[in-house]
């Protein structure tokens, strides 16, 4: 097994560090504190050809792998950690899902703008009681002549204050094997908006309101029996979500290493204390450990889209050590990583929110003990026994 890269991966990675270095960090406190959708980024990213890296060439893409996209998120997150969420809507999440199943005229009307960095499309998933139980989902798509009248709501969609273009899950009738998925555009008859609501990391959703939404069958992703597809593709939406996570912990802890290095307290530079010594070798075992596990899924995945073991193992791994690290990082640095005029302050909060979005960190250990014991282990109550009827 060789863990060493090909000179081809070690150039690109080069090639995607000196773009994030050079065009993106320089803005890179004044993105992580606005909370609007970095479109500015995801242009300059569209440029250096870092959106679309595993859409075939033939639709607009790179026609890469997703292990080239995750070094191009690790290292753009790096250099500017909101940024890398540029990264993450040109390669992974809805745009993934949509790529992949999306009809060829879909294509056509939806892809270029995505991949040129104007066009966010935001994922309609989670409702007030459909989180991680998703196939409780209400939102219905029910048929009206040739299309079909979406009628519900969704809430903490990505990117809702700004995106164009929507990819709603719906029901097209009972049971989770008529759950499928629908293409939304802002502007709508029928479809509106509540008003914004701040995350902990200053950015911002609007519920989603559709109110018999006309859906032309043109605009139907995926229909009854899309579902598993739907998941399948969410896998790789996990590994962004994993690789941010790792990548902004990363970028704490070289913030922290800095930081114990030059400080000095009782005439002595903090490295030399070993309570801190121990932390950072705490924070690098955590995070050389998630890298492996991120870069197994990324690499197995290369031959079609990633398990849900393998998913499920990097993402609980890499959202613990993104977000232990960055916590860590705010310790060793005091009230300096405490102060909103440091980007470790914005990590801490940022990786937060990952051990949430995507699927919870207990949902990956529910499906990683699936795995464990080969069979699953619903999370909902027995059903009543059915009882004949009295004669």
């Amino acid at each position: 097994m060789d863990f060493a890269p090909t000179p081809e991966r070690t150039q690109f990675r080069d090639m995607v560090r000196r773009f994030a270095n050079d065009k993106l960090a320089p803005g890179a406190l004044k993105r992580a504190h606005d909370p609007g959708f970095p479109f500015e980024a995801s242009r300059m990213a569209a440029e250096a050809g870092l959106l679309g890296i595993t859409i075939p060439e033939e639709d607009g893409g790179q026609g890469g792998t997703l292990m080239d996209a995750i070094i191009a998120i690790e290292e753009v997150a790096l250099a500017d950690p909101r940024g890398a969420d540029a990264i993450q809507q040109g390669n992974f999440g809805a745009i993934r899902t949509f790529a992949e199943y999306a009809s060829p005229a879909q294509k056509e009307k939806y892809l270029p703008g995505m991949l040129r960095g104007e066009v966010a499309i935001g994922l309609g998933m989670t409702e007030p009681d459909a989180g991680s139980a998703v196939t409780d989902l209400t939102t219905r798509a029910d048929p009206d002549g040739d299309g079909y009248r979406l009628t519900g709501g969704k809430v903490f969609t990505s990117h809702s204050a700004e995106a164009n273009v929507f990819l709603v899950y719906c029901r097209f009738g009972p049971g989770a094997g008529n759950i499928g998925s629908v293409i939304v555009e802002r502007g709508q008859e029928g479809f509106s908006f509540g008003q914004p609501s701040n995350y902990m990391n200053t950015e911002q959703w609007c519920a989603l309101y559709f109110d018999a939404v006309r859906i032309e069958p043109e605009n139907v992703l995926l229909g009854p029996g899309g579902f598993k597809k739907q998941i399948s593709g969410f896998n790789a939406e996990r590994l962004g979500n994993a690789a941010r996570a790792r990548a902004l912990g990363e970028f704490a802890f070289y913030a922290a290493r800095d930081h114990a290095l030059e400080r000095t307290q009782f005439g002595r530079p903090l490295c030399e204390f070993q309570g801190l010594q121990w932390k950072f070798a705490d924070m690098q075992v955590a995070l050389e450990s998630a890298r492996l596990l991120l870069y197994r899924a990324a690499v197995s995945a290369d031959r079609g889209l990633p398990s849900a073991q393998d998913t499920a193992l990097a993402k609980l791994m890499c959202n613990r050590a993104g977000f232990d690290c960055a916590n860590e990082a705010v310790q060793v640095m005091g009230g300096t990583g405490y102060c909103d005029e440091h980007l470790v302050e914005y990590c801490f909060r940022k990786t937060r929110g990952w051990m949430i979005a995507g699927g919870s960190t207990e949902m990956m250990k529910n499906r990683i003990a699936e795995g464990v014991f080969g069979r699953r282990f619903s999370q909902r109550p027995p059903r009543p026994e059915v009882r004949e009827a009295a004669e």
